[in-house]
């Protein structure tokens, strides 16, 4: 009896891993799917790697295609009609870009553009949406990401507002380092800049201070977070409210 409760959970083990490769794995919605549920988008899954300021989607477009990063992180970014960006939210590994089409055909809010480049999963919206009607777990995943999704734009747009650059730049360190899941960020301030609509000058004086105390160092299109203690030391309680939500989202 023991020996077959054993081989019987061996079998439900094993029958995650099925046709789930290593890259696609490293995105958590796609990784905790049901080996049922899973099998209904892995057919339509092409990997792929995506390049720094590579645009996904722009505002107003039909959502055709669904992101499923990997190793990314995509940030959305509200555009202004003389085209002056901020981003608003950042998707990475625990998360999906374009999944509110599972509810219907929907145009964007916003511009997807690639924050830290890598790979991801895309498949098209039209098979996305098919897969979202048959699955409730796939449901459930999808609202949960999207739900997370506005927290971020409210309490971006609160610590737009309230909170100095300085604290701004190092929340964005710390959050794009939890998706990235690096140390080296390969980032220029230039990019910086524009995700936090700032301008470049005032980043290059935040960045300055940051590396004298030791915090960051910076090189040619790279940053490396020395001492992210420090960071959380300096930062807003905006970080520790979005890195919650995001620690739920990954639950």
């Amino acid at each position: 009896m023991y020996d077959r409760l054993n081989k019987l959970k061996y079998n439900r083990q094993a029958a995650m891993n099925i046709n789930r490769p290593v890259a696609v794995a490293q995105n958590h919605l796609l990784r905790t799917l049901p080996p049922a549920d899973f099998a209904l988008l892995a057919p339509c899954l092409t990997a792929m790697s995506l390049d720094q300021g590579q645009v996904l989607i722009e505002p107003g477009e039909f959502v055709d295609y669904v992101y499923f990063p990997h190793t990314a992180v995509i940030s959305f970014l509200a555009v202004m009609s003389h085209g002056q960006t901020i981003e608003t939210a950042t998707i990475g590994r625990t998360g999906l870009v374009g999944g509110v089409t599972g509810l219907g055909r929907w145009r964007a809010f916003a511009r997807s553009i690639v924050q830290v480049p890598g790979t991801a999963s895309r498949m098209p919206a039209d098979r996305f949406r098919s897969a979202f009607k048959q699955s409730e777990r796939l449901g459930t995943l999808v609202l949960k990401s999207v739900q997370s999704i506005v927290v971020q734009i409210q309490q971006t747009a609160a610590c737009n507002a309230l909170h100095s650059v300085e604290q701004r730049v190092c929340r964005w360190l710390l959050l794009t380092q939890d998706l990235a899941n690096t140390n080296v960020l390969p980032l220029t301030q230039d990019f910086v800049s524009q995700m936090l609509g700032v301008r470049r000058t005032t980043v290059t004086q935040v960045f300055g201070k940051l590396e004298t105390v030791g915090m960051i160092r910076t090189q040619r299109r790279v940053i490396e977070i020395v001492d992210r203690k420090g960071l959380e030391q300096t930062v807003c309680e905006c970080y520790q409210d979005l890195r919650a939500r995001h620690d739920q989202l990954a639950i």
